[in-house]
């Protein structure tokens, strides 16, 4: 193997290993910084021996043992300074040992136990929902910071700030490195499942940038969501956004055309529709249903998916159920978006007339003063009742709003669709 095969063979393990390696030693050192410097530590000495020795049988192993030891000679340091620490010391030695001699076992000990303390701990509500995101794609995505500022189209020393204080505040708070219990746990898994899903939009439905999609943070964010349904898997609201993100990807290649085009819901060619992903996503939303989650919001975002899934055409699709699913999430979690996606279907099911209706109540909504998809949704119904003109100001406002170029293209394409359809009207 050449030093370049084996530095890719160190990349591609470092992706799979680093979120167990970190876990594992925060679980030594309780401190998550910490136990990043550490795995990093181990990683430089894998860079330095691997090309010489060769990759090792067991990877992940030798790379736990690695940074176990410097985490005991990090806490020996740490006993010396402080003596009453004396006892710890001979626990560390005997944690040492037990490294040495079982090298195989080193790297799942606790392992689940150990991801799902770590998962809880990058996404503590005592962080910003920025830096949130920030350490759970650098801890558990293992994702570089540049990887990260790429993604969401920031500048790479602002992510290495988030990060770098979200560890800080990790240790100034003295945030255990625990799973919650009781009742803190609904309200901190809360906090997980937004941070994985505002991953996932962020790749299918990117705010900023040339790219209407960002396909590694769906993935990243999938994983993410797939690794907490094993951890939890008797809690259904992880299966319902599991189930949301699998049937929502399951789109992807129909998204976006040859020339990186956006192409809408109703104009896909739904033969494109990934049927494995689907599958998944129904199989995930059936055990959250069993489980007695049919009512969480993510359940029901779901289940509204699987109405589109399940359906072979636009017209085909059950809209009467798809708008008693949002009225339902409206009452569970009221949100003028979730108003204004009901309106759509309201106008899918019933006429536009009946949708326009409802969108014309949002119009004051002040949190939706700057929001796109508000005056784009307007200006598809206007379009629709043959209002032309008020339809091309609605979807040039909406092209003003937008932060994605390739939205704003498709925007600015159809309001010069309703000048072209308006001039070849026939006069009254």
């Amino acid at each position: 193997m050449t030093a370049t095969d084996t530095h890719r063979a160190i990349d591609a393990v470092w992706r799979i290993e680093s979120a167990k390696l970190i876990a594992g030693l925060a679980r030594i050192v309780r401190d998550v910084g910490v136990a990043e410097d550490l795995a990093q530590d181990a990683l430089v000495v894998a860079l330095e021996q691997w090309p010489e020795s060769g990759v090792p049988r067991n990877p992940g192993a030798w790379l736990m043992a690695t940074a176990k030891h410097r985490a005991i000679d990090h806490l020996r340091r740490n006993t010396r300074v402080e003596r009453k620490h004396e006892q710890l010391g001979h626990e560390l030695e005997a944690e040492r040992d037990r490294v040495m001699q079982n090298l195989e076992a080193a790297l799942d000990d606790d392992i689940g136990d150990d991801l799902l303390r770590l998962v809880f701990t990058a996404c503590h509500p005592v962080l910003s929902t920025e830096a949130r995101v920030a350490l759970t794609l650098r801890l558990l995505g293992g994702l570089t910071t540049e990887e990260i500022a790429r993604a969401f189209l920031v500048p790479e020393p602002t992510v290495a700030q988030r990060i770098v204080r979200a560890k800080r505040t990790l240790a100034k708070e003295r945030v255990p490195f625990q799973v919650p219990r009781g009742a803190e746990l609904p309200l901190r898994l809360s906090s997980v499942l937004e941070v994985i899903y505002l991953v996932f939009n962020e790749g299918y439905s990117a705010t900023a940038g040339d790219d209407w999609m960002r396909p590694a943070l769906c993935e990243d964010a999938l994983r993410l969501g797939r690794v907490l349904a094993g951890l939890v898997p008797k809690e259904p609201e992880v299966h319902g956004l599991v189930a949301l993100m699998e049937i929502q990807a399951s789109r992807s290649r129909a998204r976006v055309g040859a020339s990186g085009r956006p192409i809408l819901l109703f104009d896909q060619n739904r033969a494109l529709w990934d049927q494995l992903l689907i599958r998944r996503g129904l199989a995930a939303l059936e055990r959250a249903e069993k489980l007695g989650g049919a009512r969480g919001p993510y359940a029901l975002q779901a289940a509204i998916a699987a109405c589109h899934a399940r359906a072979p055409t636009p017209e085909a699709t059950d809209w009467a159920r798809i708008v008693a699913l949002y009225g339902t999430l409206a009452t569970l979690a009221p949100s003028p978006v979730v108003e204004l996606n009901r309106a759509v279907a309201l106008a899918m099911g019933f006429g536009p007339e009946v949708g326009l209706d409802l969108v014309d109540t949002l119009t004051a909504e002040s949190s939706l003063k700057n929001y796109h998809l508000l005056p784009s949704v307007r200006g598809d119904l206007l379009a629709k009742l043959g209002r032309l003109d008020e339809a091309r100001l609605e979807f040039e406002r909406a092209a003003s709003l937008t932060r994605n170029a390739r939205e704003r293209e498709l925007l600015l394409e159809r309001a010069d669709a309703c000048v072209s359809a308006g001039s070849q009207t026939p006069p009254r």
